[in-house]
């Protein structure tokens, strides 16, 4: 287990802390009579597992340490996170819910179009509207995790999500296309040769049984002309004296 996969996976253990930081309904506690409460914690774990994100990515490529665990597991955490802040900020009614189903199911469509295109052996990277959305993300869940307290981050907050569900949109549009382009197409190709080669085994296969039809036909009449035969030469009735 090198450093970049143990970041990745302390990002996924993350996502119980920020949950339960964040629907507290108490003050967490006090610290040289400043209040620390509950939208801050869960800020700065928000920041430190997104911040990881960045890191462990760059960390694999400069130390060449990319591995299959790696790539699989982290955009797991990045969408991990990313819900389980929108869902609990929906949960604390400052966040409406559309918005989060909006997000949170683009994660979904698009992991699921690139499992089906990894299954065909194609792979679709991420393109640049997916790193702005992600910047995005970051940005408007920081915001709208302080105006659970503070009222005034509420409007900025908003014109953010508004910005990300945008992005997602767009991008979920790109990603869609790449993937029509290369694996649509080549999923046709391959059931047309498919189908080609069903016709021509069902041909072959009538063939054969058309052959073997026309030699059991020949010989049933070559057994029904033998009958009269002996050796090979033609029987004749004896003459009558």
């Amino acid at each position: 287990m090198n450093l970049p996969n143990s970041l990745t996976i302390l990002r996924i253990f993350f996502v119980p802390l920020l949950v339960a930081a964040l629907v507290q309904e108490k003050i967490l506690f006090s610290i040289g009579g400043y209040t620390v409460t509950k939208e801050w914690v869960a800020l700065a774990i928000f920041l430190t597992a997104a911040a990881t994100d960045s890191l462990d990515g760059y960390l694999a490529r400069r130390w060449r340490q990319v591995t299959t665990i790696g790539t699989l597991l982290d955009p797991i955490a990045d969408k991990l996170l990313v819900s389980a802040a929108l869902i609990s900020l929906v949960q604390v009614r400052v966040l409406p819910g559309w918005m989060a189903i909006l997000i949170v199911g683009r994660e979904f469509a698009v992991s699921g179009l690139r499992s089906i295109a990894a299954a065909e052996g194609y792979t679709i990277k991420a393109s640049d509207l997916g790193k702005t959305k992600m910047f995005s993300q970051v940005a408007a869940i920081s915001c709208m995790l302080l105006s659970v307290r503070h009222a005034a981050m509420r409007l900025p907050g908003m014109i953010l999500m508004w910005g990300v569900v945008f992005f997602a949109m767009l991008s979920a549009i790109s990603y869609f296309r790449k993937f029509w382009r290369k694996v649509d197409e080549s999923i046709k190709k391959r059931r047309r040769r498919e189908l080609l080669q069903l016709e021509r085994k069902s041909q072959r296969a009538q063939l054969r049984r058309q052959r073997g039809s026309g030699e059991s036909v020949g010989k049933s009449v070559g057994g029904a002309a033998g009958l009269g035969t002996s050796g090979g030469r033609i029987l004749k009735p004896p003459e009558v004296s």
